[in-house]
Parts: C-alpha cells; structure tokens; sequence
C-alpha cells in the first residue's frame, strides 16, 4: 500500500515532457509511481484542477546565516521550493579562525544587505572549518533540504588573515597550498561547491571591494585543481565580466573538469554584455564544457519603503526629526503634519541621495496592490508627475504613505533597461540557462526576489500581458530538473519513480503574490522584507507534507545535503 496517492492531477514532470492527467503514487518518501489505477494508499489527496510538479529546486539563495537559528527557511518555504542551495556569490562564513568573524558578518552585511547584529548574535559561530560548519546545519531540521557552497571571500581571509581582505594582494605558494587544501577538504566533507565573485558591486560594509574581486589565475587554478582532485563540485561564479574575464573562468572550468555556473543578467552601463556572456557559454558548451548561465524571472528591484532600507526623504533635514519614532509614529506624524509634507516634497536638499532620485523617478514606481513588475514607462513617477501636473516627489510621498505608510516604490535596476522584460525572456528561453538570483535570505532591506518560483509560473505563462508568454512545461523544468543537474542532484527534481518525493500541488488559477511586508522577526529584533504566495495546495518533502493551503504544518523533513 502507497502512504500517499495524489489523484487526479495535471502532472508537470520537470522532463519539459507535456503536461498530463496521472496520479503519482508516494512510498517511504519516494515516488513509487505515475501513472494511473496505482493501488490503495493510507492517504488520498485529490488533485482534481490542480497542477502537481516536482518541488523547487533553489540554487542561489544565501542562507548561511539564517539556516543555523531558523528551521522554517522562509521565505522559500512558502513558494514550493524543496531544496535551497547557499554559499553563494564567494560570501559565507566558514572558515574562520576564532576571533576573525567580524571581517565576513562586514562583508556579508555589505554584499547581501544582511544586519551585521543580526549575524553576530543569531549565530552560535561554533565551527572553524568547513566540515564543521557542516556539521552544525547537519545537527538542524528544515522545511526543506539544504545544501551548502565554499565562499572564496572566507577561504582567502582563512589562508591570508588580513591580507586576504584586499583583493590586490596575492597569495604566496604556501597560502596557495593551503586554499587548495582546504578547498580540497571541504569538498570531500560534502561542499556542492565553490563559489567566487568578481563585481565591483560587491563591497563589504566598509568600502572595501570583496576580496576575490581580482583573483589571479594562479588562485583560480588552485580552486580549480581542488575540484578536479576531489572529482566533485561545481564552480559558482558572480561577474561583471570586464575584457578577458571570461577566457580565464572558461580556463578554470576546462582546468577543474566540473560544472561552471555564471550569474548573468542586463546591467544598463553595458545592456548588450549579457547577450556576450550567453553566446561564450554557447561557445563553451559547443566545446564539451558544462557551463550555464543563472538567470531571474524578471528585473532585479529595489524596494524603497519608509522602513526598508532607503528611501527618498531619508538626508531630508526634516527627516531627521522622525528618526527616534517608530515607524507607526513616524506615519502618525507624517499624517497629521501637512507642513512637514509640504516641506519634505518642496524642499529639495543638495546632496548625492537627492540628486540620484531627481533621475532615478524616470524608472521609479509606485508598486501598489496590483504587483506590477513590468510596468509602463509612462507610470513612472516623473512620467505621471508631468502628466498630473505635480511634482515626481509629491507622488513619492502619496506613495510611501499608502497603506498605512507601507507603501513601497519599485526601482527596476537591472535587467530593464529597455523598460520591458524582453530580455529576461529571452535569457529564460535559452537552452543554457537555468533560474537562479532569488537570492532568498539576502538584501533583506531592499529586494524581496526570494518569490522567483512563484512569479516565474504566474507571470511567465498565465499573467503575461506586454510580450509572449512561455510554456508552462519549459518554466518547471528551468526550476527543477535543470537546477537539480546543475548540482548533480540526481535524486531530485523529476516526477519519476525511485526518486524523492519532493512534490508542489498548486492551484494554478489561484497562484499569486501578497504584497512585500517589513517584519522583525530575525535574532535581536532585525528588519527584513518578507513576501508569501497563495496557491500552494501542499509541498511535499520526501513524502512529508510541510505545506497545506499556503501554510506551513510544522513538519521539518528538511536535512543537510552532502556533496
């Protein structure tokens, strides 16, 4: 007998195979089979007008810090994603020699927008190496499984201490020896992989750029020699991909043997950049080299709010009066004050802040109930202040102050240059691309992407209104077997018998997003933005239900994934 028999579904495989009517039949937390007149089962789940898919599988989150205090791992648990990978974009927190942990809670705080309190008290900080931070998260259950990358950034500050802070100072041959041999080591322990970054982008709280930034090949080749050695692994790589840059990580993939995965996207300095990388990754392909670009499901936006981390009025002098209330009194005050109003969107300071935004308006939005991600030029707020006969500020404020002063403006910074997702769609109809950028724990103050899985299906092939759609089929395979493969998961990721049981049931009429909301709910009180979905009938994790009608049953299945 089946523990569990889901009936009457439209089963999307994760294969890209069309969608079909077939039950899929669940035993000790495996799929036992799909198909139909499956046999009797201890619980029966009607399916009937639902989709039913392998669970998300979520490469690029950045839960290193998060998943050592918190077992539910939201937000990603609300958005049917069975396996989050972090350790991403060369930042984490292992190794670290005792006394040393200040400089990667810098650079994590700086890079990934998370509270440096928040890390330095959420963590108990009871590892020094790798395998003992792996060991640490193997000691915790979670609402999905976990796995867990090598950051550069810590293996350089391990093996070089202070001097491997700065990205221009080079390691000797012995500090050479050691990062191998600690790569080497933290692979064999169960790492999926290393990962590094080279973007300018990327700078630690205090300035300071991340120190793999310009890591010379000697470096790169001694990471790459550690994952030939240990034969396992993937190479995760975060770049601006400046003149040559490339070449050298092409030539670390060839020297490691192991898959390379590249973070690509528009930035709107160089719109036509990513277009470069996706036909070098075909070209490495062609020549037997597993390369894949990681791509979103849409643009990367920064979320301005009255309490997120920014927002337009925050050097105003009239600001600084509100800063010792809380952000309820601070809207009481703002509410009752039409002076203060008038003040903040008449008087306009002169500094860096302000000068940006009297530009930024042209592609600044009101976001709104609707969750528009895509909008028209033509409502930004410098386009609707000029058709109103306002001010772009005026509408800023009327804006901020919706909802009961949560209301969020929308800044589309990366890939929407040309003010559509034209691009996006043609990254994620790409053969070598899989998703990727959620990064779901991370810029807790300013993005809230963690909800990819989700916006992926609903806006991609049902909501879509300023271009094509994309099949349904082609979508769940981008968030499931392609990333599962990516990282060797090969248990995972597919409707197919003998493998886990990592089962979404959703509502797909239903599928939707809730508006981003600021709680404080990390270690000592810390500010993040969350954003949850409705839709989700039931996530199953290894044939354990961990999700029933968008809620989470309190289940914890979730364990360390070893490489």
């Amino acid at each position: 007998m089946h523990d569990i028999l889901i009936q009457g579904g439209t089963v999307i495989d994760g294969s890209g195979a069309p969608a079909r009517q077939a039950d899929v039949a669940v035993r000790n937390g495996c799929i036992a089979a799909v198909g139909s007149n499956l046999g009797p089962a201890q619980r029966l789940v009607d399916a009937t007008g639902l989709l039913v898919t392998p669970g998300f599988v979520d490469i690029h989150t950045h839960y290193d810090g998060q998943a050592t205090w918190d077992s539910q791992l939201t937000p990603s648990c609300w958005h049917g994603v069975t396996t989050a990978v972090f350790g991403n974009c060369g930042v984490g927190f292992a190794p670290v020699r005792p006394g040393a942990r200040d400089y990667l809670i810098n650079l994590m705080e700086g890079v990934e927008d998370i509270p440096g309190t928040v890390l330095a008290e959420g963590m108990a900080w009871s590892w020094e190496s790798f395998p003992q931070y792996l060991d640490a998260l193997e000691k915790r259950h979670y609402t999905m499984d976990i796995g867990a990358q090598l950051p550069h950034a810590a293996l350089r500050f391990y093996a070089m201490g202070e001097r491997g802070a700065d990205h221009q100072q080079h390691p000797s041959a012995a500090e050479l020896d050691q990062m191998a041999s600690l790569a080497e080591q933290a692979l064999h322990a169960g790492a999926l992989g290393i990962t590094t970054s080279r973007t300018i982008k990327h700078r630690a709280r205090d300035g300071r750029f991340t120190p793999s930034l310009t890591a010379a090949e000697p470096e790169l080749f001694a990471i790459a020699a550690a994952l030939r050695r240990a034969g396992k692994g993937v190479l995760e790589v975060n770049s601006d991909f400046g003149e040559g840059d490339f070449a050298i990580l092409r030539a670390a993939c060839e020297a490691a043997g192991r898959p390379m995965s590249l973070l690509l996207l528009q930035v709107d300095n160089a719109p036509d950049l990513w277009r470069q990388t996706l036909d070098q990754i075909h070209e490495a392909r062609a020549a037997g080299l597993d390369v894949t670009g990681q791509v979103g499901a849409k643009s990367i936006g920064v979320l301005f709010g009255f309490e997120t981390s920014r927002n337009p009025f925050e050097t105003h002098p009239a600001w600084a009066p509100l800063l010792p209330l809380t952000p309820r009194e601070r809207v009481a005050r703002l509410q009752a004050d039409a002076a203060l109003r008038e003040r903040l969107v008449t008087e306009r300071p002169d500094d860096a802040l302000t000068a940006w935004f009297d530009k930024a308006f042209r592609r600044t939005f009101a976001l709104g109930p609707q969750l528009d991600y895509e909008p028209e030029a033509s409502q930004s707020l410098a386009a609707r202040a000029q058709r109103e006969g306002t001010t772009a500020w005026a509408l800023a404020l009327q804006a901020l102050l919706a909802d009961e002063g949560r209301g969020l403006l929308l800044h589309p910074f990366e890939n929407y240059t040309g003010g559509d997702f034209s691009v996006v769609q043609a990254m994620l109809a790409d053969a070598a691309t899989v998703m990727g950028l959620g990064d779901a724990g991370a810029h807790v103050g300013l993005i809230c992407d963690a909800a990819g899985p989700t916006y992926l299906l609903k806006h991609w092939a049902r909501d879509r209104t300023r271009g094509p759609k994309l099949a349904l089929e082609m979508l769940v395979k981008k968030q499931t077997a392609d990333t599962a493969r990516v990282y060797g998961l090969k248990d995972r990721g597919l409707l197919a018998e003998g493998l886990r049981a990592d089962i979404n049931v959703i509502d797909f009429d239903r599928l939707a997003l809730r508006a981003p909301e600021v709680v404080y709910d990390l270690p000592t009180g810390g500010r993040r933005l969350l954003q949850r979905a409705d839709g989700y009938r039931h996530t199953f994790v290894a044939g354990v239900e961990v999700l029933r009608d968008d809620a989470l049953t309190g289940a914890t299945p979730g364990r360390l994934i070893r490489g």
